[in-house]
């Protein structure tokens, strides 16, 4: 076998593997991006912990690396968490096949950071589905699927780490079958598929002209260990790192402070509803309270929060 694999998810889901005894050829992971807070687990530790080759190609599609792996003969493939499509020439090395480790419940939300997604949607429902891998993204046969609840306070750090549980206890049940060559294949319906990109750091961007509720997904979403939702404020950017939706309704222009509460935070109209500001961290300040903020820099009801930069 041959693993693929990144992130707390990856490295669990190795070890679980590890644990059933199968021989594993080599692990294939990322190289940690400087640019990047490392906040999750290493494949890489977790495989030299236990004496395997790792490697890290910047294309795992090559023909070198292609050949590497071919020279290994492995007759399995397990990806978890990878960030690299494989090519076809790769997929069509072992025998039984590829399988990975997808963080929705396929066909909807193929493609990059579905963990994010859902929230900024406000989906009620999401879940990890194990299937075989084909060159599209996220398009194979599906082996297995479990369903989870999002509740409405998660964060993606909360959600990932039910994720993570779910997931790898998904792995452990199929694989069996997987290896055995008998997993079930669902062929996914295309005409259900939703395909999302990488989010990158300026898509937390925040518009007050939308209503409150958006602008709490996309909070979540983002917050720690995320790069942040961020409007603006002195020419510099605003971060909110915690926020809920006000009940009341509020009139004002979006962007308007509304209120500073003390010891609740300050609340903002938006396009449709108000928005308690509970976390927030001026651009090149530490993270404080709102109403700390609002009481250091003198915000006040009547003055304006500007849209994200």
């Amino acid at each position: 076998m041959v693993f693929f694999g990144y992130h707390t998810f990856g490295a669990r889901c190795l070890e679980r593997l590890l644990a059933t005894g199968d021989t594993i050829a080599a692990v294939v992971t990322h190289a940690d991006d400087p640019r990047e807070t490392i906040w999750f687990e290493s494949v890489s530790d977790t495989a030299r912990g236990h004496g395997l080759p790792v490697y890290t190609p910047t294309s795992p599609n090559t023909a070198e690396f292609v050949g590497l792996i071919r020279s290994l003969r492995p007759d399995l493939f397990v990806s978890v968490w990878y960030r690299r499509l494989l090519s076809p020439e790769l997929l069509a090395i072992p025998g039984l096949g590829a399988v990975n480790l997808h963080g929705s419940l396929l066909p909807r939300y193929r493609g990059r950071s579905a963990l994010n997604w859902v929230l900024v949607n406000g989906e009620e429902r999401t879940g990890v589905t194990l299937h075989y891998m084909v060159a599209a993204a996220d398009a194979g046969d599906i082996i297995a699927q479990e369903a989870m609840a999002i509740d409405p306070e998660d964060t993606a750090l909360t959600l990932y780490d039910r994720l993570v549980k779910v997931g790898t206890e998904l792995l452990d049940r199929s694989y069996p079958a997987i290896r055995a060559g008998t997993a079930p294949r669902h062929p996914q319906d295309p005409a259900l598929a939703t395909l999302f990109g990488r989010r990158r750091p300026e898509d937390g961007r925040v518009s007050w002209r939308r209503p409150a509720p958006e602008l709490y997904n996309l909070i979540r979403a983002v917050t720690h260990p995320f790069p942040g939702a961020f409007a603006t404020f002195g020419g510099r950017r605003l971060f909110v790192w915690g926020a809920r939706v006000e009940p009341e309704a509020h009139h004002g222009e979006p962007g308007e402070v509304i209120a500073v509460r003390p010891s609740a935070g300050i609340v903002v109209a938006t396009g449709a509803g108000g928005l308690l500001l509970i976390r927030v961290a001026l651009e090149g300040e530490a993270e404080v309270a709102a109403d700390e903020f609002a009481a250091r820099h003198g915000l006040r009801a009547g003055d304006r929060l500007e849209d994200g930069p």
